[in-house]
Parts: C-alpha cells; structure tokens; sequence
C-alpha cells in the first residue's frame, strides 16, 4: 500500500511512470485516478442545518456540464480529508469510483461534531421521531438538510440523490432513509451499526467485545472542542499481546481507572449502562424503521466480526415494519467492509474463488444506484435476496429471507462427543463438563497479536479442540451436501456450580483429512476446522436482556439464543462440529462468572465455574439448524 502512494504521489507531481514498472494493479489505479482527476473538480463549502450549526462537506463535480448528474451522498464520523479543493481524496481504490465513472456527483460530509464540521457528536444519536423545532435535529433532519442544500446549490445536478455508507456511515445511511426528502430515492446501508447491545461491535447478547470496543472508544470518544482536520491518537498498549494485555490489566473497572478516566464519554456510558435499558433503546434505529420511502439495498458480509447483525436485522426489520418499501438484500463472503476493500477472493485460508466482487457490482449495486437515480436499466432484475453460499461458493438467489423452502430441524449432541439428527433417549443423566477459569480463558484465536484479526470469522478450530475447557461434538462424514440459509439456534440444557457464565457456540466446518486448495497452499488444509459461525450469550440475559436474572447453582437451566444467520454447504465428506466454551478472550470481556455488575466488581469476584452441557432424552441440547431443501 506505501509503494501503491508513492506511485500516486509521483502521478500528481511528476507525471506518468513507464508502464512496464507497474503492476497491472498499480496501472489500473494509475489510470482510475488519472481519469477522475481529470474529468473532475472539487469544491468545499459548509452548509447549514436547521439549528445554525454548519457541517464541512467535500462535493466532487463532473467536468461534463453538458447533462444532469446524480448526486451520491457518504455522511461519515472518519472524516472527508484531505481538505482543500485542490486535493482529491484516493476513490480510485475503493467502490467509490464506480460512480466517478457513472459520472455521479459524489459528495462527502463531515458528521456533527467530527474533524471540520461544527456541532457536538453523539455516538449513534437518537432519531427523533417527532420533531417540533429547530432544535430537534438527529441524523435524519441533517441528511435532509444536506440534501435540500446540495439540490438547490449544485448547478449540474439532475434532482435526485442516493446515499450509501459502510459501518458507522451504514448507520447514518439507515438514519437518511427516514429523513423524509422527496429527492432521496435510493440508500445503501452497508454493514449498518444497528444496535449495540444486542448483536453490533460493542455487545453480542449482552456480553462485552472488549477487543473492539476499548480501542475504538479510546480514540474515537476523546473530545473534540472546535473543527480540526487532525485525528485522534490511538491508545499505546504497548504491547504486541491482546491475551497478555488484557489478561494483567484484570478486571474492566481498572481499565476505566487506569487507561479511560472520565473523559471518554461513550465508554463511561457503556460502563454505567450494564443492561438493555431506556439508554441502549433510545441508541437503537431498528424501531423506528416504518414507512421507508427510497428503494433500500442492504449489504452485508457473512463473516463480518463488526456488524454481520446489523445487516441481516436491518433487512429483516424493514420487511416488517415498512412491507411496502423496496427493500433488497446482500451478503457476500467478505469481512467487514471487504466488498470495498478486497477481491473477495478469501478470508485468510478460506478460499471463494474469483469474481465475488465483479458481480456483487456489475449485477447489483451499481444497477440499483443507475436504476433510481439515471433511470436506466431494469431494478427488477436484482432479486430480493443475494446471497453468496459459501462451502459450495456460488451465489445464490432467493424470493425471500430467509427462504421459505428452509426445514427447521435440531441436531442433537450426545455423550459419545457426537452430533446426530436423532434425539437422546437414555434416561438417564447424561452431560459433558468442563471447567471455565476466568484466569486461563479460551483464546480467541491461536495467533498471537495485538489488534482483532478479521480471520478470525473463518480461522481454524483446532488450537480449541486441543483445549480441556471446551467442548467438541461432531457428525459422521456427511453421505450428502447439507446447506443452511437463515438463523441458527442453540437450545442448551446447562447447569453450573456459580451464578452467572457465558455461552459460546460455535459451528464448524471439518473438511477431509486429505483436502487441499492445490500443492501450493500456505497452510495445512487436511482436516481444517473452518468456522462458519460463533456466537456468544451471557447467561444472565437468557430470559431478559433487561432484566437479568441469576443462576441457581447446580440446577439445570435452558439457555436458546440465536446466532447471526449462516449461507453454508457442509459438503458430502466434510464432518458438521459444534464446540462449545464459556471465555473468547480477549473478544469477549470475561465473566467472573458470579452474578455481580461486570463492569464495576474487581478481580477477587472471578472464579472458577464447573458447567455442564446436558445430552439426555430429558435434557436434550441441540442446535435448530435453518436447512435448505433444494
């Protein structure tokens, strides 16, 4: 990436470079950024919201006066740099250049509060849902005032807008499709933060992502008195270890004390707000998703470790509440954001094959950009669902999601470490145990590091397998293929000897001991243990996320949650695992395992929890698996 700028760099400053020192990528960007440059011109301006308070915004013009333009709008807290009308910000190794090329008008703003534009940030600021002055303003009256200013003021404009957005920007994406501006009629919400303590970035089920979250907000959250073009630094750990760091730093109350203090606002309010309450709602969009009226394109990635949720509930929750909205879904195998930032090739040693991204944008975003705001082509040719399957690695289309040809069906874990479709029918007691020390969890992943890797979401499986603290159940080698499209569940019957734990379930895909991508594979492929998807449950929210509830030690208990949805096929010869453990560290924040409030107690409160994971005709576990019948 530093050769790729200084090509770039030397493209502006000391004209083109001989071809045959170039990569075909590198030429490829070459050409891309020489094209924009030049049949593009920049203009900065702040523009005035409803209450007074003005928001920088870069706007990026075609040359090309001759005809009407779309505009295509990114609202963004990472900022619109460079700043100055005589820098261009890198589009042309991104998605955005796609639109430069479609000759769209593409404008780019500085969230309220963040880098250039004035006002004071809120993370994930309420909508409003009734607004009666000035004063009231979100995300929503913003885009529409945005958007009222960019149609009266820029001169070439055709009259209509789109806006799409990845992550956070996914989030102020969903916000703009109910600010309600009649020239807003298309909106991409791309990997959208959703709802944070349910299942985006910083809770899944309750339970805290501490490798995410403190790093994020350490940066993020710090204060930002006026307008500035200069980021924030990122907290030193001084270490090259996340296990080492987090493990000797303890309890979450001394990372408040030593590291975050009081000035960091958002993560004293995660802190102070341990449950589903009126604070996490009034920061979630998902109720507020009615009566939507842009046509709506959903992406997401299947293995996405930041915000897989949002993407499959924001889907889901429109086609509830709003049925009359446009409303379309993607999920391709990428991680977070990787439809913009990879080929979508693989995800560490999981391979897709080639030309995931070429259809993802040849077939679907872009037509359906073209389609609302040029009028061209047909947008009934986008099916409802397109969903990239992995294990047998094609896309696939659906009428609906999840599809309703789908067979919801429990598999069954017994006492011989076994996975079956048959149901338990000993009567007698029957579980496997394990015992969960806060003080020695389970990694996340066998790599030592420092920052959350995205592989992760398909890393091998084995380093935990080899681990007396977690638990490993699997099938025969499959006589047949066996795909999964929706949501799975696990149903467990548990008992143990504390009053609190945490639940991770994890489904894995074995493949053969004598599979190999080809002779050249960088990493032993036989009998890899691919994740397809984990999730965890803090135990205490298993009946209420608002109101938590304690164990009673010894008793067996159920603990059904759902994980994310899967688009899976177990192949004919793979084996079908379920592991499970009480600790993901450091992604998940450790439970001390006592019913106490997590974010305030101190390391003397952890302690060792005996648990065990019923397999009997009575207490039958299982995971409900969504399996397609094709």
């Amino acid at each position: 990436m530093q050769k790729i700028s200084k090509l770039l760099f030397l493209i502006f400053t000391c004209g083109s470079l001989a071809a045959q020192t170039l990569s075909e990528k590198t030429k490829e960007l070459q050409q891309d950024s020489v094209w924009i440059v030049n049949n593009y011109y920049k203009i900065e301006r702040t523009i005035a919201m409803r209450d007074g308070v003005k928001l920088f915004t870069a706007i990026y013009i075609p040359k090309d006066s001759s005809q009407k333009h779309p505009i295509m709008l990114m609202r963004t807290p990472y900022s619109c740099a460079p700043y100055g009308e005589g820098k261009f910000r890198n589009f042309w190794s991104r998605n955005t250049k796609y639109y430069f090329k479609e000759k769209y008008i593409v404008v780019m703003q500085d969230v309220r509060g963040k880098y250039m534009s004035e006002g004071e940030f809120e993370d994930i600021r309420p909508y409003i849902e009734n607004k009666k002055s000035p004063k009231d303003i979100d995300e929503a009256s913003d885009t529409y005032d945005a958007i009222d200013w960019m149609v009266k003021n820029i001169r070439t404009n055709n009259g209509k807008v789109g806006v799409s957005g990845i992550s956070y920007p996914g989030f102020y994406s969903t916000m703009a499709a109910l600010s309600g501006h009649a020239a807003l009629k298309a909106v991409s919400p791309q990997a959208p933060v959703t709802n944070w303590f349910i299942g985006d970035d910083v809770h899944h089920n309750g339970a805290f992502f501490l490798l995410d979250t403190y790093g994020f907000d350490y940066y993020f959250g710090k204060p930002r008195p006026k307008p500035t073009a200069e980021e924030a630094a990122s907290f030193n750990f001084n270490s090259d270890d996340c296990y080492d760091f987090f493990l000797k730093v303890g309890s979450l109350k001394n990372l408040t004390k030593l590291y975050m203090g009081d000035t960091v606002k958002f993560w004293n309010d995660e802190m102070n707000h341990s449950n589903y309450d009126d604070f996490w709602k009034s920061h979630t969009i998902t109720d507020h998703l009615k009566n939507i009226k842009p046509a709506m394109l959903i992406t997401g990635g299947l293995f996405d470790a930041e915000d897989c949720w949002g993407a499959w509930n924001t889907y889901k929750i429109i086609e509830k509440q709003s049925p009359a909205t446009n409303n379309k879904l993607v999920m391709g195998p990428w991680f977070h954001g990787g439809w913009a930032k990879s080929d979508g090739s693989h995800i560490g040693n999981v391979q897709f094959g080639k030309g995931v991204n070429d259809y993802y944008y040849s077939k679907i975003e872009v037509p359906f950009f073209n389609y609302y705001l040029k009028s061209e082509g047909d947008a009934k040719q986008i099916s409802e669902a397109n969903i990239f399957v992995t294990g047998e690695n094609k896309w696939t289309t659906f009428a609906e999601w999840p599809p309703k040809n789908i067979e919801i069906k429990p598999i069954y874990l017994n006492e011989k470490e076994a996975l079956s479709f048959a149901k338990p029918i000993t009567t007698a007691v029957s579980f496997s145990e394990y015992i969960s020390n806060p003080a020695k969890p389970v990694p996340y992943t066998e790599d030592v590091h420092l920052e959350r890797t995205r592989e992760y979401m398909t890393d091998d499986q084995r380093f935990a397998s080899r681990r007396p603290d977690v638990l490993t159940f699997k099938t025969n080698i499959l006589d047949n293929d066996v795909t999964l499209t929706g949501t799975l569940v696990a149903d467990l019957l548990v008992s143990i000897s504390t009053t609190d734990a945490d639940f991770v379930v994890k489904l894995i895909d074995v493949f053969p001991d004598t599979f190999s991508y080809s002779a050249n594979d960088k990493y032993p492929m036989g009998g890899y243990q691919m994740l397809v998807r984990g999730e965890v449950m803090r135990g205490k929210f298993r009946n209420s996320f608002e109101n938590p509830e304690a164990f009673t030690p010894e008793k067996i208990t159920q603990v059904k949650y759902e994980l994310p949805d899967v688009a899976h096929t177990f192949q004919k010869g793979h084996r079908m695992m379920v592991q499970i453990q009480s600790t993901w560290f450091p992604l998940v924040d450790r439970n001390p395992q006592q019913f106490v409030d997590i974010y305030h107690c101190d390391e003397k409160d952890f302690t060792k929890s005996n648990i065990r994971i019923y397999h009997d005709g009575k207490n039958a576990s299982s995971i409900l698996l969504p399996i397609l019948k094709k």
